[in-house]
């Protein structure tokens, strides 16, 4: 069997609901669109399902460079490409190239610069969530780095196969890379388990893939060294380190610990629970990804 795409998501907002596409464009920071957007609490921290599950039930859509935004119980939020002038609430630093209020925020350990969608979205995710948060998109000039000791470590090992690969990486809200790739036969694999031991399965979308592959055996990504599609590359950098978020349920926003309990037996190792790789990209001008496009694979051994 060829190893094809067989599905592709985006997050346009960081810990909501995704998107599932039929193609997208390819940048330096991951798919079109994904993880561009963040919520974030009073003091500029990022949120996520970790801590507030009901994240899952916010449905984002794409709507002429701006966002709607749906909830069970709420009206529709439409936020707009050009975000409105107004306060920042606190933390506010100023105002963006467009006269917008822009504040800074930090995700994990990095502080990057952000446009503040207004207090009407805020308004609105604070009554859904239950607690003050606001919304932000990443700033025209922010610039985050994925893991520069990953990706030299993989240009020291394997960066004859794509020299271009080796530079620097910037990415959008995701968690610590702009793509993460599964397969399909690992989450049979894990539904097989999980089976086994009188739990439902589950689909993918508990692990929030951007790309997921057909053709592999399970758990071969593990020993992928680069993908090549058409115009892009892919150079796997890092094993996903799982959290809880794939013990909550994409559509009901419930929490279990099946998966987890049934992950941590077989794919625990030093660095933490792994499914899935994390991946930067080197991908010219006008790439595009497509499901069902065929996939060449070059491996770590």
């Amino acid at each position: 069997m060829s190893l094809v795409i067989r599905s592709l998501h985006i997050y346009p907002v960081k810990s909501c609901a995704g998107i599932d596409l039929a193609e997208s464009a390819v940048d330096e920071r991951g798919l079109a669109h994904d993880r561009r957007w963040m919520v974030v609490d009073e003091e500029g921290m990022f949120l996520t399902q970790r801590t507030l599950p009901a994240m899952a039930l916010i449905r984002p859509a794409l709507r002429d460079g701006g966002l709607r935004l749906d909830a069970p119980g709420m009206l529709p939020l439409d936020v707009p490409a050009d975000l409105p002038a107004g306060r920042a609430g606190r933390g506010e630093s100023g105002r963006g190239e467009s006269g917008h209020a822009q504040r800074p925020v930090r995700v994990w350990r990095d502080d990057v610069p952000a446009d503040d969608a207004g207090d009407e979205a805020a308004a609105w995710l604070s009554a859904f969530l239950q607690r003050p948060c606001r919304l932000v998109r990443m700033a025209g000039r922010a610039r985050r780095l994925a893991g520069p000791d990953r990706v030299a470590a993989w240009r020291l090992q394997f960066g004859a196969m794509a020299p271009g690969l080796a530079g620097e990486h910037a990415f959008g809200f995701a968690d610590g890379y702009p793509f993460l790739i599964t397969a399909q036969a690992s989450l049979d694999d894990l539904n097989a388990r999980l089976a086994a031991a009188g739990e439902a399965p589950v689909p993918m979308n508990r692990f929030r893939p951007n790309i997921v592959l057909d053709g592999l055996e399970a758990y071969d990504e593990d020993h992928l060294a680069m993908l090549a599609c058409g115009e892009a590359r892919f150079a796997l950098v890092k094993p996903c380190t799982r959290c809880a978020v794939p013990d909550v349920d994409q559509l009901t926003a419930r929490r279990g610990e099946a998966v987890g309990r049934t992950l941590a037996a077989y794919r625990s190792r030093e660095a933490g629970v792994v499914f899935g790789q994390n991946a930067v990209v080197q991908a010219g001008p006008g790439a595009v990804l497509r499901v069902g496009d065929e996939v060449r694979a070059d491996w770590a051994f």
